[in-house]
């Protein structure tokens, strides 16, 4: 019995820490959207993608790839010419945190995936995948909630 539960809290374990890596990459992109729009939303006019990068310590190439997908969700906009760049295109009271993770992200925040090929029907592997898909299942709304009730705004008034 207790080498069950040794195995069962080893694949706890590895499976937590497997999410928690792919969370950080998803962070760091997060992050780094973060810092650009508050970036934007402090300017007085619109910034180029080079003045950004700067500003964030990130590759113009990778800013400008970040910057597309927000622009697509409707987050910032684009302004050509010689006075031209980046802008937000809401209010930063009107961004909310979920939403510049969804344009920046595929997949959800907590993201679980279990293997179940093979696993006995009813066995105790394939009840604790449910447990675990139903745990991981309630703590994602929880952070989409807590996402949505953050603002670019709160962010700001937070680091000022």
């Amino acid at each position: 019995m207790g080498g069950f539960f040794y195995l069962f809290f080893l694949i706890i374990n590895v499976t937590l820490t497997v999410t928690i890596i792919k969370i950080m990459s998803a962070s760091t992109k997060l992050s780094t959207s973060v810092k650009a729009l508050c970036f934007l939303a402090l300017a007085d006019n619109p910034k180029n993608s080079t003045e950004i990068a700067v500003s964030v310590g990130i590759n113009a190439s990778k800013l400008r790839k970040l910057l597309s997908m927000l622009g697509k969700a409707g987050i910032v906009r684009s302004d050509s010419g010689m006075l031209g760049g980046f802008s937000l295109s809401k209010k930063p009271g009107d961004i909310h945190l979920q939403e510049i993770y969804c344009a920046i992200e595929d997949r959800k925040a907590f993201y679980l995936n279990v293997n179940d090929d093979k696993l006995e029907a009813n066995g105790s592997s394939e009840k604790i995948n449910y447990f675990f898909l139903d745990l991981f299942s309630d703590i994602q709304v929880e952070i989409e909630n807590k996402m949505t009730g953050i603002t670019l705004k709160s962010i700001i008034d937070k680091i000022k």
